[in-house]
């Protein structure tokens, strides 16, 4: 009787050392620039209570979820996105955190949905929020931030766009040309440009817009520049969202971002939680998915039990983004790269282990070096040891037992160029 072959859940991706190395260096650039802009880094747990879920987007949040009911009979769900968990950790601590603060955190989320091209079951996804203000230049800082880890991955400011809209501003016009129950429009929206005009048009309808209101609207969703909405809106609440806009456009021209963004009224963020300014990332084209996508929530800590505390934030999922690097051919190389490869031509093990340890220490001018060392497991012949400092993609082969090397001295092979050579420690070490 043969054994099955156990199979990888769907939607799910194992990761090899190659497609980790590729892995960690998303996390690596992820991390590096939310740093940069001093956002401190967070974790929560990867299920929650499901009410959570439930009390944030209602009962029908559960067909996309991970849920199961415990040993304990709790209704648990593994974590589908990161936003309410945050909201959850302000709300235990109100009044300890010193607001406003700036926080990242990179999860592992699951969502039980269809599997397809850049949308998986289980993702990880980088979250940069503010929490404590109602300025809008968190928005730009979350911006700048966006802009800055696109161009370090190496994509230039023509083969990005980071879109934006106001959820205040679409409210105020709803409310200008009385569309009822805005509630049941905000998802007909957000799916406007996936749907078709015509099934557009008829959701609307459903949603209790007439005609003359349904015209209205997609014309102002059609609205490229502010000069266009300024001429479509006429109360002082829709003015004053639109300022909002301007004022984050003047603020990240002036800090470089300018190219980086613009007007995109086709953005509405399905989620009922946002309540200012939205936005969503995409590569120019718009040939995949939202890179990233975020926007205003002040009202969710409020929603879920707590005191309303204003909050700013947005996600990045690693599978669209290394799609869009790999298009781009931004990615690097996913093969392993040592720098140091200790061999021995008597097999002396016990001087292998001694000499990679020196290696890894380094010279005792880089008290913090951090070289990596790999060297044979098992006695074997130099031609594959060789072979496998090659394969690790070694840069220095050293040889512990040369007889052309004195006391306190090695010789090594530069396998970059070839190259033989004899020296001490600090002398290999500056050769890297």
């Amino acid at each position: 009787m043969s054994i099955a072959i156990p199979q990888l859940p769907k939607g799910t991706r194992d990761f090899y050392p190659e497609a980790e190395r590729i892995q960690n260096y998303i996390f690596d650039t992820w991390r590096k620039t939310a740093e940069s802009f001093a956002y401190e880094e967070y974790e929560g747990p990867m299920f929650e209570h499901l009410e959570l879920y439930t009390g944030k987007s209602g009962e029908e949040i559960v067909s996309q979820l991970y849920n199961f009911v415990d040993k304990g009979d709790r209704a648990i769900a593994l974590r589908p996105e990161m936003t309410p968990t945050l909201a959850r950790l302000v709300i235990q601590k109100a009044r300890e955190l010193k607001k406003p603060f700036k926080w990242f955190s990179m999860p592992r989320l699951f969502r039980y949905e269809k599997a397809q091209k850049g949308r998986l079951r289980e993702f990880f996804q980088l979250n940069m929020d503010i929490i404590g203000t109602e300025s809008i230049y968190a928005e730009a800082d979350l911006m700048a931030a966006i802009a800055t880890m696109l161009r370090k991955f190496g994509l230039k400011d023509g083969e990005f766009a980071i879109g934006v809209s106001s959820r205040k501003l679409l409210a105020t016009y709803l409310e200008e040309i009385g569309a009822p129950n805005p509630s049941l429009v905000y998802p007909v929206l957000d799916r406007r440009l996936k749907i078709g005009p015509e099934a557009f048009a008829k959701a609307l309808t459903d949603a209790g817009l007439t005609e003359d209101q349904i015209a209205k609207l997609d014309a102002f969703m059609s609205c490229k520049s502010i000069e266009e909405v300024q001429a479509s809106v006429h109360s002082e609440a829709a003015t004053a969202a639109l300022a909002e806009i301007q004022d984050l456009f003047a603020t990240l021209q002036a800090a470089g971002f300018g190219e980086c963004v613009n007007l995109d009224l086709s953005i509405v963020r399905g989620l009922a939680y946002y309540t200012g300014i939205v936005f969503e990332v995409f590569d120019k084209g718009k040939s995949m998915r939202a890179i990233a996508g975020g926007g205003r929530y002040d009202s969710l800590t409020e929603k879920l039990g707590g005191d309303r505390i204003p909050g700013v934030g947005f996600g990045m999922g690693d599978v669209v983004l290394a799609d869009l690097l790999r298009e781009h051919n931004l990615l690097p190389s996913p093969k392993q790269s040592v720098d140091f490869y200790i061999a021995s031509f008597t097999n002396d093990m016990k001087k292998v282990f001694e000499t990679a340890q020196l290696f890894r220490a380094g010279s005792a001018a880089e008290n913090d070096a951090n070289h990596t060392v790999s060297h044979p497991l098992a006695p074997m012949k130099m031609g594959k040891q060789l072979e496998q400092a090659n394969y690790q993609g070694a840069k220095i082969v050293i040889y512990v037992d040369g007889d052309k090397a004195k006391d306190g001295e090695f010789e090594f092979k530069d396998l970059r160029d070839g190259t033989m050579h004899v020296g001490n420690v600090e002398a290999i070490v500056a050769k890297l």
